[in-house]
């Protein structure tokens, strides 16, 4: 027997993944739509986009038994607006841009768990002063946007109007597409007021950053794992993904029950997500960051080499309609997923090659590398980073303790040769 699962978006990392999962029911990955194709680094075609993925699902001649997708819109739109045609098991559309538009999921948030969230409020694109009532310092986001994408800290009026100005340039690119999806339910009238393309205002939340995953059956959420996101020092770039988290117990049960009630609230169903939370440790004060719906696929291999399977698994029982399952052994105490970061810009003159990154992985076992950069890149004309820094490679580590778990990431790293010049340099 074949399983036929459709996947928006599978790239390599992905596929490699979703092939060694459990098979028992011969299960036949195939791409629906490619990354190049659903641009998230460009112009987004909603209508375009349904007509081709819906035309070749309906070319197939098998049957088609699941549709996945691990990246945030227009893959988590897709994923409805397709599988709900079929019978297919997945999360409402509502509920989708419910938590995707970061106004709405604001207000869904402050009613059922206002202790866990900031002081925020939305703003049109041409407002040139921050809301009052808000103290610095902010953050100023569109509504729409992913991986910190035309995210800013500020901390005055200046910083405040050159963020707006930025954010002016860029929320259309994804605030339009999202509109149209926007467009497909029903909304409140704040939420249609603001419309896709406003951006968003809030104070700043300050602790610990990290990430509670779950998934929603038959309307009931369930929690599986938190995973720990540190930062650089001094910055809001991710350091690493530390897989289990090492926050109490007792931190542990109030962040299940916060992200139960908001999850009922929010009407997700058959489907993953992963919340984003700061928790800080001197006062113990939690606040929500942000509501994904969907799991994090740059945790797959954390749950991998931990619980011996990733949370793609659990994704694609959902899909399937089934219960996932959840307890396995992977053979390590702790993982994480590193980033090798650049906080300047730069010319990549040279990379590590195929055999620099076999060398890596032999001499320090229990890791793989990805690179993501290229030679002859700018590191500016990247496309979907963070707003103050640049990604060079991530680095999976599985480890008996977190400190193992760095000096096998250092070790590891010293073996990538990377050569970045200043921007001017190359010419």
């Amino acid at each position: 027997m074949t399983t036929n699962v459709f996947v928006l978006g599978l790239d390599e990392q992905n596929h490699e993944v979703l092939l060694s999962l459990p098979d028992e029911r011969g299960y036949r990955f195939l791409p629906l739509l490619g990354l190049d194709e659903l641009g998230q680094d460009r112009e987004v075609d909603m209508p375009g986009l349904l007509a081709l993925a819906t035309e070749r699902l309906d070319s197939f001649e098998g049957t088609v038994d699941a549709i996945l997708g691990f990246w945030d819109f227009p893959v988590s739109s897709l994923v409805p607006l397709l599988g709900r045609e079929r019978g297919l098991p997945c999360a409402p559309l509502d509920a989708v841009v419910r938590c995707e538009h970061k106004y709405w999921s604001r207000l869904e948030q402050r009613a059922v768990i206002p202790e866990a969230v900031p002081r925020f409020a939305e703003v049109d694109l041409e407002d040139t002063a921050k809301p009052e009532g808000l103290s610095y310092p902010l953050w100023v986001k569109p509504v729409k946007s992913f991986s910190s994408e035309l995210a800013f800290r500020v901390t005055d009026d200046t910083g405040f109007g050159e963020a707006m100005e930025e954010i002016r340039a860029g929320a259309g690119r994804l605030g339009e597409p999202f509109q149209w999806v926007m467009d497909r339910v029903r909304l409140p009238p704040a939420v249609a007021e603001a419309g896709g393309t406003a951006a968003m205002v809030e104070e700043e939340a300050t602790g610990d950053q990290l990430t509670v995953e779950g998934y929603v059956r038959d309307g009931v959420p369930h929690v599986y794992g938190i995973v720990d996101s540190p930062c650089y020092p001094g910055t809001s770039s991710f350091l690493r993904f530390e897989y289990p988290s090492a926050v109490p117990e007792e931190v542990v049960d109030r962040l299940t029950d916060l992200t139960e009630r908001v999850i009922s609230r929010v009407g997700l169903d058959d489907v993953t997500f992963n919340i984003e939370y700061f928790h800080d440790p001197r006062s113990g004060a939690i606040r929500l960051l942000e509501i994904n719906p969907r799991h994090s696929q740059s945790h797959a291999r954390l749950f991998e080499l931990v619980r011996g399977v990733s949370n793609h698994e659990i994704g694609l029982r959902l899909a399937l309609g089934e219960e996932p399952e959840l307890e396995r052994d992977g053979g390590y105490a702790v993982a994480a997923k590193w980033f090798l970061r650049r906080f300047r810009d730069g010319f990549v003159s040279a990379v590590p090659t195929e055999e620099d990154i076999a060398r890596a992985e032999e001499k320090v076992p229990g890791t793989k590398v990805e690179v993501v950069v290229s030679r002859g890149q700018r590191l500016s004309d990247l496309s979907i980073q963070d707003s103050y820094s640049f990604d060079l490679a991530h680095v999976f580590v599985g480890a008996g303790d977190s400190a193992e778990c760095e000096r096998r990431y250092r070790a590891c790293v010293e073996e990538l040769p990377f050569t970045i010049r200043d921007t001017g340099e190359e010419d």
